[in-house]
């Protein structure tokens, strides 16, 4: 079972309603908080890597993609 929780003045407080036995062993693992990044930010390497996509393809994506009319 996975119990969630935070650190409060350098101890591990668990979730409301978590009981555990007093001294059973536990394993900590730390999660990353989540990033804020936008999502360009993120896949900015990958932008412009695809040679030979039409100019358009960001707007008529669905068009080209899936044979859409183009707007």
């Amino acid at each position: 079972m996975i119990y969630r929780g935070e650190v409060r003045n350098g101890l591990v407080v668990l979730e409301p309603g978590c009981q555990l036995p007093e001294g059973i062993a536990v394993t900590v693992q730390p999660v990353a908080p989540p990033t804020r990044e936008t999502l360009a930010a993120q896949l900015g390497d990958l932008i412009g890597s695809v040679p030979d996509l039409p100019s358009d393809m960001a707007e008529q994506h669905d068009h080209y993609l899936h044979g859409a009319p183009k707007r």
